[in-house]
């Protein structure tokens, strides 16, 4: 291989890294804002459950009809902030968290939730959040990523693991649609 072409495949692939370092920052950033928001609008404490008892109780197996996927919301990559938010405001969302310092805003309408965020990533990400509803708080009974990467594993959407099916708690997992659209699979609880 020409070593120039080499050095700027090495280069190409630091920069594909670097943005998707850029965008696992944005989203976990949006991710920690919703359970912050969510922790200061309950008044009373939770009782704790050890994770045996939680999978147990809590955790609904799949359905083949419908997953459990929890709160949507999808993170919009943006050209100008303050036009965006300006036109999101029309449709009657008004600022949830985030700020115009920090180059990124959640915006809600009912139980919508956009993030709109200024250079941090590149495309539009779909955001699921297993166990939460769309204020961050916890839902009931809801699928357990780890159920659900099985069962997209079992219907061919992905491969490998990407979660230590072992484990339990809080933990990610990414797909890529058809269309090259971004998923984030991400519970927190």
């Amino acid at each position: 291989m020409n070593p120039c072409n080499y050095n700027g495949f090495i280069l190409n692939e630091l920069n594909s890294s670097m943005k998707n370092l850029k965008l696992i920052a944005s989203l976990f950033v949006f991710s920690l804002f919703l359970g912050a928001y969510a922790n200061n609008e309950e008044s009373t404490e939770k009782e704790i459950i050890p994770s045996e008892e939680v999978a147990s109780e809590i955790v609904e197996p799949i359905n083949n009809d419908q997953m459990k996927l929890g709160a949507f919301s999808i993170s919009l990559s943006v050209k100008d902030l303050k036009t965006s938010k300006e036109f999101y405001e029309k449709f009657g969302f008004t600022i949830l968290g985030g700020s115009m310092e920090q180059n990124y805003l959640i915006m809600k309408n009912e139980n919508s939730l956009i993030g709109l965020f200024q250079g941090m990533f590149e495309g539009n990400i779909l955001t699921f959040n297993p166990g939460w509803d769309e204020n961050g708080k916890d839902i009931e009974k809801f699928n357990d990523i780890r159920q659900i990467q099985e069962h997209l594993k079992k219907e061919g959407i992905i491969n490998e693991n990407q979660i230590d099916s072992s484990t339990s708690g809080p933990a990610s997992l990414m797909i890529t649609d058809p269309d090259g659209n971004m998923i984030l699979l991400d519970q927190h609880r």
